[in-house]
């Protein structure tokens, strides 16, 4: 048995943000029915390594599902929509602001077909000025606060690698469904969540905002930043935390030849023995936090004149031994190839009938009674017989709706 055992999504969702979403609710056991257009998730064609044969952008976003297709601008599409709703525990959709009440199914009407349904609607923006503006994932990284902080001092602010914008919106997509369908065994009605990309990567930039506050007190003694003005500046690698930290360079001087350390209190003493340095273990100008925050640039200089000439490996190796903490920074070459991500299932190679296979990442949610097996994502309209025959529909009637551009 899986967590969301016997709950039914429609997935009416494409490229990113609601995907990522819906794909966490499959493989938390829930049967999700992807709802494409005849022509498919626009993300199947895009950015194919492959001829004829669904990108790895939509296969990674989209394993555990099942697909039907259905045009929903037909009459018929629309009625077999009400059909589906009436079926379902929960629908996501991450269409432009209103495009759903457009095809005639405002939140109303949805309530009317099926009260206990919970409706999910991902969009860029809140309700405000910027409703009606599209967003995609850097325009989210840029008004949320992130690209702003992002990146050293004197250059232009820079977007992160991470989807923070897309996926970090379909993961708190997914809390707030949840939340829903727990408050559905308490009160038998349905809910609407909605959730805006922008205000997902606010909340994630939320170390920001303090430090911003905390600018009104006096400059920021935990970066390294000699300057201040009235905004957070960008700090490069700097931590901006209650500990210091900072990416030093490793042998043999690659693009990822780098270690990320952290310089704890406790820490001091058994990092400078293992530099090279004791004496400054007890050196007044060295030994207190206190001491160090005005010189973190010469600290952590000090620290890569003795990681440089070793690889990231065995820095790891010899700091982790003193209880240091640290962490080698890792390439998408090196994840995908790491046997310890592969062990623990972060890392899954899934077999697929056009593609031979591929591979993508596991579920991050371990739930010791609901484990989860990675499935290969369905092609269009697989499983049409399937779910359309649950809705009485002969084979007879499926081959009508695809002549008439229905399915």
């Amino acid at each position: 048995m899986k967590a969301l055992d016997g709950v039914r999504v429609l997935d009416m969702t494409h490229v990113q943000s609601g995907p990522s979403c819906t794909q966490l609710l499959a493989w938390l056991g829930a049967d999700v029915i992807k709802l494409e257009a005849p022509s498919g998730d626009i993300t199947r064609k895009q950015l194919r390594d492959l001829p004829d044969v669904d990108s790895l952008y939509f296969t990674m976003l989209n394993c555990n599902k099942r697909s039907i297709t259905l045009n929903m601008k037909s009459e018929r599409g629309k009625e077999l929509f009400t059909r589906l709703v009436g079926d379902a525990d929960i629908l996501v959709e991450n269409f432009g602001p209103g495009a759903v009440d457009r095809m005639g199914f405002p939140w109303e009407r949805l309530q009317e077909l099926n009260p206990r349904l919970i409706y999910a609607s991902i969009k860029g923006f809140g309700p405000g000025r910027y409703a009606r503006y599209k967003a995609y994932e850097v325009i989210a990284q840029a008004m949320g606060g992130s690209m702003s902080t992002t990146g050293f001092e004197d250059g232009p602010p820079l977007a992160t690698g991470a989807q923070i914008g897309d996926s970090g919106t379909g993961v708190h997509a997914v809390a707030g469904i949840l939340a829903a369908l727990y408050q559905r065994e308490q009160t038998g009605r349905g809910q609407r969540v909605q959730v805006a990309m922008q205000h997902a990567v606010l909340n994630l930039c939320r170390v920001k905002l303090r430090d911003q506050q905390r600018l009104g007190h006096g400059p920021l003694a935990e970066y390294p930043n000699k300057t201040f003005g009235d905004e957070v500046p960008r700090s490069g690698n700097a931590s901006g935390g209650g500990q210091p930290g900072w990416a030093v360079r490793c042998a043999p001087g690659g693009p990822n030849d780098y270690i990320y350390v952290i310089v704890q209190p406790v820490g001091w003493a058994p990092l400078a023995e293992i530099i090279g340095r004791p004496e400054l273990a007890d050196d007044p100008e060295w030994a207190t936090p206190e001491a160090r925050l005005p010189k973190l640039d010469k600290m952590f200089q000090l620290i890569e004149e003795w990681s440089i000439s070793r690889d990231k490996w065995t820095v790891l190796d010899r700091l982790n031994a003193a209880n240091i903490p640290c962490g080698p920074i890792l390439s998408t070459r090196e994840l995908l190839a790491d046997e310890s991500l592969r062990q623990e299932g972060a890392i899954v190679e899934v077999g697929h009938p056009e593609r031979g296979s591929f591979m993508t990442v596991g579920s991050p949610l371990h739930l010791s009674d609901s484990p989860v097996d990675v499935t290969a994502p369905p092609l269009l309209g697989e499983h049409n017989t399937e779910i359309y025959a649950g809705l009485g529909l002969s084979a007879e009637d499926l081959a009508e709706l695809k002549t008439n551009g229905v399915i």
